[in-house]
């Protein structure tokens, strides 16, 4: 039985994307990339979103079946709205994975989590045996950290330390993430709050340095993974 009046339907997201059509280009690539039963970790943020439309359009129009595995809820909720069955990491390993990204090097590296979602999208990769970063022109940076702080998701009781052990990595400036519409500071789908950190410097060592703060869950750095980059030109 399915419900009446889904409240489902009536999510907005899509309504208000930058560089929309840039994106939708991208987002039609890794639609193409999609076989008939591929499990597909499927990351967060805007982009992402747009792929999720092109891949309901091929199981639409091909008749080819897949499953998501979703980082975070507003993912699943979209994969829900669009009829694409989700999945988790208990029940299947991926057999491929796309996400967004903040900011992209030249090496590679990236800086996510803007949506706080990095724990989940870091896990996610780490399981992918092939995982696409997918995003417009405007992510490609020389160097990291120019345009977007470090998110470094933190255990709420271990908010004053971990800041105090931060700092002694020479940040530019550590502040507590806030919330846009609700008051008080933004709470991640695990319960945790994030401390967005940013670094004039961040040398191949910071990820491991900061992940090494107990009381860090994840950081948003993401330097040495194994990705593929798909960017518009």
């Amino acid at each position: 039985m399915e419900w009446k009046n889904n409240i489902l339907n009536t999510f907005p997201w899509g309504k208000s994307i930058s560089r929309r059509e840039e994106k939708e280009i991208i987002a039609g690539k890794i639609a193409s990339l999609a076989n008939d039963g591929d499990v597909v970790g499927v990351g967060s943020g805007s982009t992402s979103y747009l792929a999720l439309l092109a891949l309901a359009k091929r199981m639409k129009e091909d008749g080819i079946r897949i499953k998501a595995i979703p980082t975070s809820l507003e993912i699943t909720i979209a994969c829900v709205q669009l009829g694409i069955p989700v999945a988790s990491l208990m029940e299947y390993k991926p057999d491929w994975a796309f996400d967004g990204a903040d900011e992209i090097d030249g090496h590679l590296s990236l800086i996510k989590g803007r949506g706080g979602a990095m724990f989940k999208e870091k896990l996610l990769i780490n399981s992918s045996p092939r995982t696409y970063i997918i995003a417009d022109s405007s992510k490609m940076v020389s160097r990291l950290g120019s345009n977007f702080p470090v998110p470094v998701e933190v255990f709420p009781q271990a908010l004053t330390c971990v800041g105090q052990a931060l700092n002694e990595l020479s940040p530019r400036e550590v502040s507590l993430r806030m919330a846009g519409g609700k008051d008080g500071p933004v709470i991640t789908e695990n319960g945790n709050l994030i401390l967005d950190v940013w670094f004039d410097e961040i040398p191949g060592t910071m990820e491991h340095a900061i992940k090494s703060v107990t009381g860090v869950i994840e950081s948003g750095l993401f330097i040495g993974y194994d990705v593929e980059v798909l960017i518009n030109p």
